[in-house]
């Protein structure tokens, strides 16, 4: 309470000596009242201009740093500019260092960072400035005005900070809320079926068991004879091949498992608040798509899905070094097991029934503009088409059709879908075919 009550002490002595006269007093404390009220930060940035027009009848404008483009980017003027009024930070204004300067009539105040949260908010500040706020005319300016201005200034400078670090921790929330989804529907809702494998291999486990007790009761009389032992020796041999069986669908879904929770849980994610590629060269076919087949190949089975891959259009010896092999894993696994749920028995041309899934690779000419060329990948499912009305709509999140009644699901997976692709620079689609359904993504080539 001590140190306090000193800085209180230091801060009203100060404020005496700055003999801010009424108006500017009222300046500042109209500022910082309707800075808590309004809450778009676009209608912060009009506040900070609009306050020296009404109280000083100044014009002013509002320019923040974008680290990303590397440009002082306007954000908010009293007057209506017909130029854009970016400029580089390279450029002639690049005196980024100073605080308090004029050029061509303006003055030019820079707004000082929180240097607290200057680390958790990299891409907004440059050597502790967030941007400038430009007061014109300057010409007529006493040095006390001056002084006053920069003091708002820096009041701009500590609220648009918080502002930022408020609207930084929002989308964290978001990107957790929905990484909380992406794990449910991609790593703990699949698992269940490791109840499947841990049941199965728990009756060949109790099999081996009477097999083994068997032997023992037998193994100091004859009344097993040889026709018996080979009997046993059959069991045993399908036994042991059935916990081989069991042990490698274990050990395939346990590494999709670790693949897809170290995709959705790196700790870049979580510093950005949003997905991080890690980009690696993969053979798409081999990395990427059999393994997901080779997860759902018994589920397709069970349902008298066939699997068509003689069109493919992969080639085994494809690499890729463009994609994030863990997300794109995961695109595949959603298509799959929306393929499992919706693939229907049609008629083909040649009148002979049907049930299957396909997928498929082709080159895009030229689709990302003049030579960039598009790679799109798809799943294709038969069955019903999903009503006009709704493709458009399917890829949003929550988003559930009308044929999805009565299968499991959350509408999750599509999103997810859409997301990854999204952030390697892609685009998601659905197409209606003769047979059925097409669900593809199409990335840079």
């Amino acid at each position: 309470m001590k140190e306090i009550l000193h800085r209180i002490e230091s801060k009203k002595n100060t404020y005496i000596q700055y003999g801010f006269s009424q108006i500017e007093s009222s300046t500042l404390m109209t500022f910082f009242d309707l800075a808590q009220e309004l809450e778009t930060i676009e209608d912060f940035y009009y506040l900070c201009v609009a306050i020296p027009k009404v109280f000083l009848n100044l014009d002013a404008r509002l320019h923040l740093i974008d680290s990303k483009l590397d440009k002082i980017i306007l954000v908010s003027s009293t007057i209506n500019d017909n130029n854009n009024c970016n400029f580089s930070l390279k450029s002639e204004h690049q005196a980024i260092e100073y605080t308090f300067y004029t050029v061509e009539g303006s003055l030019m105040l820079g707004l000082k960072a929180n240097k607290l949260l200057i680390e958790q908010t990299p891409d907004r500040v440059k050597d502790g400035i967030l941007g400038f706020l430009e007061i014109f005319p300057a010409h007529n300016l006493s040095g006390h005005q001056e002084f006053f201005l920069q003091k708002y200034a820096n009041r701009i400078g500590f609220n648009l900070h918080n502002r930022f670090l408020f609207e930084k921790n929002v989308e964290h929330l978001k990107f957790i809320r929905t990484l909380v989804a992406d794990i449910e529907h991609n790593v703990i809702v699949p698992n269940i079926v490791f109840k499947l494998f841990l049941r199965r291999l728990k009756g060949k486990i109790d099999k081996n068991k009477e097999i083994e007790k068997f032997l023992i009761k037998h193994s100091s009389d004859d009344t097993c004879d040889g026709q018996c032992l080979e009997q046993l020796f059959d069991e045993l041999h399908d036994v042991n091949r059935g916990l081989k069986e069991e042990f490698e669908n274990i050990e395939k879904h346990y590494k999709t498992t670790s693949l897809f929770l170290e995709t959705l849980l790196r700790r870049g994610h979580f510093d950005h608040g949003r997905l991080m590629l890690r980009k690696m060269p993969c053979n798409m076919k081999r990395d990427v798509v059999y393994p997901q087949l080779e997860r759902f190949a018994e589920q397709f089975e069970d349902a008298a899905i066939a699997i068509d891959d003689q069109l493919s259009g992969i080639p085994d010896e494809e690499t890729i070094s463009v994609v994030d092999m863990g997300l794109i894993a995961q695109v595949y696994a959603n298509f799959f097991s929306n393929a499992l749920k919706y693939t229907e028995e049609v008629i083909n041309h040649n009148g002979e029934r049907k049930k299957y899934i396909a997928y498929g690779r082709e080159i895009i000419k030229d689709y990302f503009g003049e030579g960039k060329d598009g790679i799109k990948y798809n799943v294709f499912n038969t069955g019903s088409h999903i009503k006009p009305d709704e493709r458009e709509k399917i890829f949003n999140e929550g988003y559930r059709g009308s044929n999805a009644a009565n299968k499991p699901g959350t509408g999750h997976g599509l999103s997810f879908v859409k997301n990854a692709v999204e952030i390697h620079g892609g685009v998601v689609g659905y197409e209606a075919t003769p047979l059925g359904n097409n669900f593809y993504f199409i990335l840079p080539g």
